[in-house]
């Protein structure tokens, strides 16, 4: 998990003092995604081994946008959505970390505190003098940009940054900044400011962006980001991120995103490599994370939901799930709706996947009793023995009727 570290760092934290360190977090959105996960599993391996985990809520630097791995100028987030985006995300950090255990309790930091009556003369008299332009101009993230364009505000990003790790530092004794290896630059200018400022010493780590095995981009998908928060991503979709995983790319998370052991890990890996089409590796990982993410109770939602879908289940299976993870797993799916009348006049099950349901479902009264006489379809996970057969099932949730044609063709009858 490390790919950076400022020399005298590990001796800092083996020296037997509780060491406190920072990360920032981007509140440019009203969730983190499993981009984040990086870094909060950071802070939770540093806490668990009884340092001081801070995690800051970048109220001001949100204002300005961090060019950090960006290619072009980001919209600016007003106050208001600043604020509920902030108090959203500190909801989630407080899922992973402990802020109740002593001396080494998380806390949530937000850099607008300290920003918010600084004035502009006095920054740049502060804090701009110590830090010289030929520096700035030298970090990447800055370098990287010049040919398409850079605002003075983007610009003056790292400065901003850097202030945090000096107030931390001066206010809150936090000796240590992690993130991802992107924010290199950003954190060393902050170990400059505090070593110009006031002489002080103070370090950094980052930890490695992660890159899938086949090139694609991590925590995203056909549908854009993989959410923390379940309104953005259902725990269904959550869990199977993760389940779709590649054996190569399953046994770098499980170490990353995981608490499991190195023994235990090793022992997954064996009991993987034994049977790869079981997928114990993936299943290990999906369903420690959803877990600690979500719920158990979500986590069983999301198993059971991928059994109705990709295994063997029943009609009460069916049932069981609520309506967001059914239309979560079905989505995408042609759908009709009709009116409960339309429904109770149909006189056989040949009528509803036919006509009632404007052929969405079988184009013709004959394909329907062709496949349903072959055995390849059923409603509500129930297969159908007769195409006479009568249109007595339970609706799920009070409104949807399941239908499947052969293994994998679903529809989804919306009854209004």
């Amino acid at each position: 998990m490390i790919h950076d570290i400022m020399p005298g760092t590990e001796e800092l934290l083996n020296s037997g003092e509780i060491v406190s360190a920072y990360i920032g977090f981007d509140p440019t959105a009203d969730s983190l995604h499993i981009g984040s996960l990086v870094q909060i599993m950071t802070l939770v391996h540093f806490q668990r081994c009884g340092h001081k985990p801070f995690a800051l809520v970048g109220g001001a630097t949100g204002m300005v946008g961090d060019p950090s791995g960006k290619s072009a100028e980001r919209n600016l987030l007003s106050e208001d959505i600043l604020d509920h985006n902030l108090n959203c995300v500190q909801k989630q950090l407080e899922k992973f970390l402990d802020f109740n255990s002593g001396d080494n309790s998380a806390e949530v930091v937000n850099n607008y505190d300290w920003f918010k009556n600084f004035n502009f003369l006095e920054f740049i008299r502060d804090v701009g003098k110590h830090i010289t332009v030929n520096y700035m101009m030298a970090k990447d993230s800055v370098k990287t940009r010049l040919e398409t364009g850079l605002s003075f505000t983007e610009f003056s990003y790292q400065l901003v940054q850097g202030y945090d790790f000096y107030w931390l530092w001066k206010n809150k004794n936090c000796k240590l900044q992690l993130g991802g290896s992107d924010q290199w630059g950003n954190i060393v200018t902050g170990t400059e400011l505090i070593r110009r400022k006031d002489q002080g010493e103070a370090f950094a780590l980052t930890t490695p962006l992660i890159k899938k095995a086949d090139g694609t981009k991590f925590g995203k998908t056909e549908g854009g980001n993989v959410w923390l928060d379940k309104e953005k991503t259902s725990p269904y979709k959550f869990y199977q991120y993760w389940l779709n995983s590649s054996d190569e790319d399953a046994k770098n998370y499980i170490r990353i995103f995981t608490l499991k052991g190195k023994e235990e890990i090793e022992a997954l890996e064996a009991e993987h490599a034994e049977a790869p089409h079981n997928r114990i590796l993936q299943k290990a990982i999906a369903e420690d994370i959803t877990e600690r993410v979500h719920s158990k109770e979500d986590l069983e939602m999301a198993i059971k939901a991928s059994q109705i879908l990709f295994g063997k289940s029943t009609t009460e299976d069916l049932a069981s799930i609520d309506e967001n993870t059914l239309l979560s797993v079905f989505e995408g799916v042609p759908q009709a709706t009709i009116s409960k009348s339309v429904l109770e006049s149909a006189g056989n099950v040949t009528d509803l996947l036919s006509e009632v349901t404007d052929g969405i479902i079988f184009p013709s009264k004959g394909e329907a009793r062709r496949m349903i006489k072959g055995g390849g379809v059923s409603v509500n996970k129930t297969k159908l023995t007769s195409s006479e057969q009568p249109v007595e099932f339970d609706l799920i949730q009070g409104k949807y009727l399941l239908a499947q044609k052969g293994r994998r063709n679903y529809y989804l009858i919306v009854v209004e």
